[in-house]
C-alpha cells in the first residue's frame, strides 16, 4: 500500500534523488518507450513531485512502487512530463509584432509559390490557431494570392487530439479581444469551440522535435517555451534541426526566456531581441 502524509509535511518530504530519477526514467522507458534523457533533471524532478503530491506518496520509493503497479499513473506521469500549458495570443506583444512586421515581410519578400508556418511543440494548438486568426483577420488579400499552410506538431498523440477538437476553457482565451472571441468562438457547454474557418487552416502532426531536420521546409518556425525543458546539448541539436527546414530569410521565434545557443548563432541575425525573433542567413 502506498504510504501517505498530509499537509506541509508531505510537501517538505518530497525529495527525488538522482538514483530515484534514474529508476523512474527506466520504468518509463521500459513500459512506455519514453526517454527522459533529453530533458533537464530539475524540470523532471519538479514535475514528478507534482504527481507524487497528487498520489499522496511519502517518498520516491513509494512512487516507484506505484508506477510499477498502476498503468494509469504511468500515463498521467508521461502526460505531465510532456504537456506544456498554453493559451491564445500568449505574450500579446509577440503576436502584434508578427502581425505588423513579420507577416508583411514574409508575404512581400520570402513567399514564392506558397508559405508554410510551423508551430513546434504545439500543445493544445492555441499558438497555431492564433496564427490562423491573424491571417484571417488581417491578410485575407494575401491569402488569396499566396497559399499559406499552418502546421503544428507535438510528440504527444493525446494532446494533438485535444488540439484538433479545438474546445477550450475560458482561461485559455483571456488575452483575446472581445470582438475576436465573438467572431471565432461559440459556446459549447462550459467550453468555447473555435470556428471551423480557423480550425481548417491548421493541420496537426505527431512529430518528435529532436528530429526537426526531417520536417518539411517552412518560412516561419515558432519554437516557444520548449527549449527550456531540454539540456544544453539537446537544445543545440533541436536548433540545428530547425536551421535545416528554414530557407534563407526564414523566421525563427523562440520563447522570452530562450535564446540561440551553440554554433547556430552564426546562422541567424536578430530581428527583435525582445520578442526573440531571428532571421535565417
Amino acid at each position: 500500500m502506498t504510504n501517505m502524509l498530509s499537509g506541509n509535511s508531505l510537501i517538505e518530504s518530497l525529495e527525488i534523488s538522482d538514483d530515484a530519477l534514474s529508476e523512474i526514467s527506466s520504468i518509463l522507458a521500459l513500459r512506455r518507450n519514453f526517454s527522459m534523457s533529453v530533458y533537464k533533471d530539475k524540470c523532471m524532478k519538479r514535475r514528478i513531485a507534482i504527481r507524487m503530491r497528487s498520489c499522496r506518496c511519502i517518498d520516491a520509493a513509494a512512487y516507484c512502487n506505484l508506477l510499477r503497479q498502476n498503468e494509469q499513473e504511468l500515463d498521467l506521469l508521461k502526460k505531465n512530463l510532456t504537456i506544456h500549458v498554453s493559451q491564445f495570443f500568449r505574450n500579446p506583444s509577440l503576436f502584434e509584432k508578427l502581425q505588423t512586421d513579420v507577416f508583411p515581410y514574409l508575404f512581400r519578400e520570402v513567399a514564392q509559390e506558397r508559405l508554410m508556418f510551423w508551430s513546434l511543440g504545439c500543445a493544445g494548438g492555441e499558438e497555431a490557431y492564433s496564427l490562423g486568426i491573424i491571417l484571417r483577420e488581417y491578410f485575407a488579400r494575401e491569402l488569396q494570392r499566396i497559399p499559406t499552410e499552418i502546421r503544428a506538431s507535438d510528440i504527444d498523440a493525446d494532446i494533438l487530439q485535444v488540439a484538433e477538437r479545438a474546445e477550450y476553457n475560458e482561461d485559455r482565451l483571456k488575452d483575446l479581444p472581445d470582438p475576436i472571441r465573438e467572431r471565432y468562438f461559440v459556446r459549447n457547454g462550459s467550453r468555447l469551440r473555435l470556428s471551423d474557418k480557423i480550425r481548417n487552416m491548421v493541420t496537426f502532426h505527431q512529430r518528435d522535435i529532436m528530429t526537426a531536420e526531417m520536417f518539411e521546409m517552412c518560412q516561419l518556425a515558432l519554437c516557444r517555451n520548449t527549449l527550456i525543458y531540454f539540456t544544453r546539448p539537446d537544445q543545440e541539436k533541436i536548433l540545428r534541426g530547425i536551421t535545416h527546414i528554414l530557407p534563407a530569410g526564414g523566421i525563427l521565434v523562440l520563447g522570452k526566456s530562450e535564446t540561440l545557443v551553440g554554433d547556430v548563432r552564426g546562422l541567424f541575425t536578430t530581428v527583435c531581441p525582445v520578442e526573440r525573433i531571428y532571421r535565417r542567413l
